[in-house]
């Protein structure tokens, strides 16, 4: 069996005054492949932002990537996220820099210092996601699909255990989604690495199954897994 990256026992999490969610009782493994769905307001982005240390949890026991969510802190919060890659549905790149700069600068913030290194992490990166011959461009010359894909390669830089992508196709076509869930679903398979991702676009599922957790009145349920 793969080892756990996420856990969580009898997890509670609030936002605020109110409490969003409770009784969370979810296990991730490395190498797999999960949906997150829910309306708006249920909790997806709640639950997420506990995962990656935005929000505490307000009880019970939660580890991710090796960190116990119990006693984050603000020197150990970096330690965690540095073992995720996050990605969300605004690109959020520089628009200054070219897609090759874009991605050194992420490099030179996490402590990055060999060129030769960074040099060959970066290729190896836009490569994985289909964009080598693109390293060179700005981000306003890239399609939206385009920019989505260096914003995965940014989120596979320090080679995360674990993808959490919040609604990465919410601003793209069906097609260019698609044709996301298909990197992301190769990344799975090629590289290990394992992806949580929030998504209220139930076609997706239909077109590519996979195992299912649904945030329900403040409820986590986790529906059997299926065959990818």
């Amino acid at each position: 069996m793969n080892p756990l990256i996420v856990q969580l026992i009898n997890v509670a999490i609030d936002q605020g005054d109110q409490q969003v969610l409770s009784s969370v009782n979810m296990e991730i493994r490395e190498g797999e492949f999960i949906y997150l769905v829910g309306k708006t307001g249920s909790g997806k982005s709640s639950l997420l932002k506990a995962l990656y240390g935005a929000v505490p949890i307000t009880s019970g026991k939660g580890t991710v990537a090796g960190f116990s969510l119990d006693d984050l802190n603000r020197k150990s919060i970096p330690h965690l996220r540095r073992k995720l890659g996050i990605v969300f549905q605004e690109f959020n790149l520089l628009p200054d820099r070219s897609i090759f700069e874009n991605l050194k600068f992420v490099l030179k913030a996490t402590q990055w210092k060999e060129k030769k290194a960074i040099d060959l992490r970066i290729m190896n990166v836009l490569e994985s996601v289909d964009l080598a011959s693109k390293r060179d461009v700005m981000p306003h010359q890239l399609s939206g699909g385009e920019q989505q894909r260096v914003a995965i390669g940014r989120a596979l830089l320090n080679n995360p255990q674990l993808i959490i992508a919040d609604e990465p196709t919410g601003n793209l076509d069906p097609e260019t989604s698609d044709d996301i869930l298909l990197l992301l679903r190769r990344l799975v398979n090629e590289q290990k690495v394992t992806v949580l991702l929030a998504t209220h676009d139930y076609r997706m599922l239909e077109h590519f199954p996979g195992r299912i957790i649904r945030c329900v009145n403040g409820m986590i349920f986790d529906d059997q897994e299926v065959e990818m």
